[in-house]
């Protein structure tokens, strides 16, 4: 045998030996995109590592159809949200963990999130799960662009089996980085408040049912979630345009709000997954918390008539 082949063969040696000791390469050690269109799921959906959650509500909803091998992991009812002190907030570490592991999701898994693809606020949901996945500390985690209805209009295939996932262990590394309470913007000096509701909730001319004040936080710029998204194609509008949207706000930090931290969620995956803006954090409580409290300020445009248009059943 040669000297050359010696060489070859205790080099080929090594490299098996190193790839045995650390094992297969999970799925968060290749670049994963935030958002991932219909044909790449068709093409990786096959990928043992890829976990397909379903999180539109309502389980006729899945049974009707749904992709193959999709679990149903219901936005409103699974627990990606709880409530806690009458707020809508993020589960725990340890209800996260158990969420997600009984999902069939750890950490060498690659999340797709699937919303209807039918609207602006069902994004939300989908950008609200991906955003609570991020808090848990996965590592690989996208949104289909689209939504189901993106998959339906390329004619992929549907099933309306269901699909049992097997449970897993997953561990999590709670990212308070990307989460912002109560006492956060409270003390808050030095971030830009950004409210992701439409207009007429910033100027107070209207409130959600569980809010006890119309209007803003103070200092607050207004950047309804709904502008980043094209109802024409029932899509995020281009990275360009995107980044036009958000060229209002100044530099420096961020924390989004809405009335739940539903709407901000997508003002938070744009500025932050998209965008790669950097120290953007969500508040949950959002004003449904912030007006619990009549001490807390409140900024807002709402007149008497308003309050008189109320009273005669003519407007909020």
């Amino acid at each position: 045998m040669s000297f050359a082949s010696v060489v070859r063969r205790g080099f080929v040696a090594a490299v098996l030996l190193a790839v045995a000791s650390v094992g297969v390469m999970p799925a968060s050690a290749a670049p994963v995109e935030p958002l991932v269109s219909a044909q790449w799921l068709k093409e990786h959906l096959r990928d043992p590592q890829i976990v397909v959650i379903d999180v539109r509500s309502g389980a006729p909803v899945y049974e009707g159809g749904h992709i193959p091998g999709a679990v149903h992991s219901d936005y409103d009812k699974a627990g990606w949200r709880v409530t806690r002190n009458g707020v809508l907030q993020p589960p725990n570490q340890a209800e996260l963990e158990k969420l997600i592991g009984e999902t069939g999701i750890d950490e060498d898994s690659h999340v797709i999130v699937m919303p209807a693809g039918t609207s602006a606020t069902d994004f939300g949901a989908a950008a609200r799960v991906y955003w609570t996945l991020k808090v848990a500390g996965h590592p690989a985690v996208s949104i289909l662009d689209g939504g189901f209805a993106a998959w339906q209009a390329a004619a992929y295939p549907i099933d309306r089996r269901k699909t049992v996932p097997t449970p897993k262990i997953f561990t999590s590394r709670f990212d308070e980085g990307l989460l912002a309470q109560l006492n956060a913007v409270e003390n808050n000096a030095h971030a830009t408040l950004v409210d992701a509701r439409p207009v007429s909730y910033f100027d107070g001319k209207e409130k959600a049912a569980a809010s006890k004040a119309y209007g803003h936080i103070p200092g607050a710029i207004n950047l309804d979630s709904a502008s980043f998204y094209d109802p024409a194609t029932n899509r995020l509008r281009p990275k360009n345009e995107l980044a036009r949207i958000a060229a209002k706000l100044p530099a420096g930090p961020v924390l989004t709000y809405c009335n739940t931290g539903h709407w901000a969620a997508t003002d938070w995956f744009v500025l932050s997954a998209v965008l790669g803006r950097p120290d953007v954090r969500l508040y949950p409580g959002s004003m449904v918390e912030w007006s619990a409290n009549p001490s807390r300020p409140i900024a807002s445009s709402r007149t008497r008539l308003d309050d008189l248009k109320k009273a005669l059943g003519l407007g909020s």
